[in-house]
């Protein structure tokens, strides 16, 4: 995998977690650097760990279903894009205050469900899974804080495009793997 298409997975699966940030930004009264760093650390950290696990669950099964991986990638990627492009018409949820370690668990799982999946795509492709996690939690630690700050100073607004943008990423990035192993590209 080269750093593009590592570069638009981990943006892409960043989306909910950018997302989730902007609406944490919006529940402040006051921005705080150490809410914001807290609201990365955590989504970054799940962010990698997530893939990770995925990869080890998928690497189980690889061996399986290694003829039609590559139709499993492109499925499982246009559902995960097709699922936050539907959320992306969907208001805020109200966001829970709390930076307390329950709310920002339970957050942060939430928004790397899609990572756990794609991590074993990543199994079936092969990927070398260290440098690609690392990447995808640095993204998402960095988005993450943007996040926090976009929604105390802009609100909603953002939040649905970042949405709708990291679907249709997710999508494309499907696809292109499905016309690599067919021959098209």
């Amino acid at each position: 995998m080269g750093i593009f298409e590592m570069l638009a997975i981990a943006v892409g699966v960043s989306m909910d977690a950018f997302a989730v940030s902007i609406c944490k930004g919006l529940s402040m009264k006051k921005m705080s650097q150490k809410n914001a760093l807290t609201v990365g650390l955590y989504f970054g950290g799940f962010q990698a760990l997530m893939p990770l696990i995925g990869y080890i669950l998928g690497s189980q099964f690889e061996s399986f279903i290694r003829n039609v991986d590559h139709w499993i990638a492109f499925a499982l990627l246009s559902f995960i894009g097709a699922n936050m492009i539907k959320e992306s018409r969907s208001e805020c949820e109200s966001v829970d205050s709390s930076f307390g370690f329950k709310t920002m668990a339970t957050l942060a799982v939430a928004t790397s469900i899609d990572a756990l999946v794609v991590g074993m795509t990543f199994a079936f492709l092969r990927v070398n899974i260290v440098p690609t996690i690392i990447f995808i939690g640095i993204i998402t630690f960095i988005l993450g804080i943007i996040g926090v700050k976009i929604g105390h100073t802009f609100g909603n607004k953002h939040r649905s495009k970042a949405e709708l943008a990291g679907g249709v990423v997710l999508i494309l990035m499907g696809t292109k793997i499905l016309l690599e192993h067919l021959g098209i590209l």
